[in-house]
């Protein structure tokens, strides 16, 4: 179903490789900035979230991992 005024895929101007150079490299840019910005969120992510290994509360000690 065509709608009235409706361009074609042929009468779109990025169809079928035909895009142009200062879109295709923002597309570059936008894609090397997405992962720069991810690879900096996961070092901060992997630097800065510690994980305590003590199980338990002062009142409920838990579990002693500590060998004797």
């Amino acid at each position: 179903m065509k709608l009235e005024g409706e361009p074609t895929l042929n009468q779109i101007d990025d169809y079928n490789n035909n895009e142009s150079k200062e879109k295709r490299n923002i597309v570059r840019w936008v894609v090397i900035g997405l992962i720069i910005i991810s690879a900096i969120y996961s070092i901060v992510k992997y630097r800065y979230s510690t994980v305590d290994d003590y199980i338990g509360t002062p009142e409920n000690p838990g579990i002693n991992t500590a060998k004797r």
